[in-house]
């Protein structure tokens, strides 16, 4: 439901008021559906020239390392081999082409909506090995747990997960620490939070980044006004140099998150180090399956060896996602790299940086900030 107009108009004043003769303030949203909501309404046009919103790891497709994508496309190649995928993996080009060329070649390849529907799958076909590529953050890695348990109560042996999973905090926690070290590169003043992922790991989970690194942290909803709201209470934080952890979606957030996913996701996995395509290895940022679970796991059962990391000649996804380009430095963007011919997961997923750009901002609009920022009347 939208909110009473008055509202939106003083989120925007107090955004104006908190930001004015200030210095410049560089704010980022780490959520892939906050990425597209503020391009498709436009959000970044009426917010004051001395606020920037940045784009950052917040879509799980594009953060997901090269390496991964050639494994994934290595495993689908395999004789007897079923790989079930999520649709917006896909079309991610690797090295020896995207999911869907393998398919074109030959392989199994199905686009599945749930893990279960993997497990159904590796049930109904006992005579093909069923992989499931589990990418995403704590959103979706509670659901690839329940699959696992799932796999085992019902004796399939038949059933394994190539697994990619990831933790949102700790990547936060490599920015902060990347942008502390950098003399004139990235500079984060606070973070609007994700709220499908909040509802999962709980507000507290950013407590850290506040308390550790000096962080403001808003969670926000995906709505306009919503997004308009955090953007505010982050300046208001910002300008007085108070760090605090704001849950301004509290309807579906709540302090401690979601108990009965996190018991699933500690029963099954447990944090280890992992590659993120632009950020490099970061400590404890991986779900990876516990010992006991280990017979579930693709790489061990096919004798998997992810290949060395590289990133597609002159694409700048892995700076995109770190906050430090933006789709336009890319002498690909556009070009080369298009929705139809995509470089780059930037460019594939609908959560994509490059994506939204290419879909609502291909050229930039005037910066105009709304009337009632100067007192007119809309």
């Amino acid at each position: 439901m939208n909110p009473p107009e008055h509202d939106v108009r003083k989120s925007l004043e107090r955004l104006a008021a908190a930001t004015k003769g200030g210095r410049e303030l560089a704010f980022m949203e780490v959520c892939g559906t906050h990425t597209t909501a503020a391009f498709r309404c436009g959000l970044p046009s009426v917010l004051p020239r001395h606020v920037k919103l940045i784009s950052g790891p917040g879509c799980p497709v594009c953060v997901t390392a090269q390496q991964d994508i050639d494994l994934l496309v290595e495993a689908a190649g395999r004789q007897g081999v079923t790989l079930c995928t999520y649709g917006d993996m896909i079309r991610v080009p690797g090295r020896r082409g995207s999911l869907q060329e393998a398919r074109g070649r030959g392989a199994r390849v199905h686009v599945v909506y749930s893990a279960m529907d993997a497990v159904a799958l590796a049930q109904a076909h006992v005579d093909r090995q069923v992989v499931f590529a589990a990418v995403g953050f704590e959103t979706t890695a509670p659901a690839t747990a329940a699959a696992v348990q799932a796999a085992r109560r019902r004796g399939l042996t038949n059933f394994t997960v190539l697994n990619s999973h990831k933790r949102i905090v700790p990547a936060m926690q490599a920015l902060l620490e990347r942008g502390a070290k950098m003399k004139d590169g990235l500079g984060i003043d606070g973070f609007v939070c994700p709220g499908h992922v909040s509802v999962i790991i709980g507000a507290r989970a950013y407590l850290p980044l506040a308390r550790d690194y000096a962080a403001p942290c808003v969670i926000s909803g995906f709505e306009p006004w919503q997004m308009i709201s955090a953007l505010a209470r982050l300046a208001e934080l910002a300008q007085s140099g108070r760090a605090e952890v704001i849950n301004e979606y509290p309807e579906v957030v709540s302090p401690d998150g979601n108990r009965a996913a996190q018991k699933l996701l500690d029963e099954v996995f447990q944090p280890a180090e992992t590659r993120w395509r632009g950020l490099g290895l970061i400590a404890q940022s991986a779900w990876v399956l516990r010992p006991a679970w280990r017979e579930f796991d693709a790489q061990v059962r096919f004798g998997l060896t992810p290949p060395e990391d590289c990133e597609p000649k002159a694409c700048l996804c892995g700076k995109v996602i770190s906050g430090l380009a933006l789709p336009t430095d890319c002498s690909l963007f556009g070009r080369s790299c298009t929705p139809l011919q995509p470089v780059g997961p930037c460019m594939v997923s609908s959560e994509g940086t490059c994506a939204a750009w290419f879909k609502y901002s291909w050229r930039q609009a005037p910066h105009r900030p709304l009337p009632i920022l100067a007192g007119a009347s809309p």
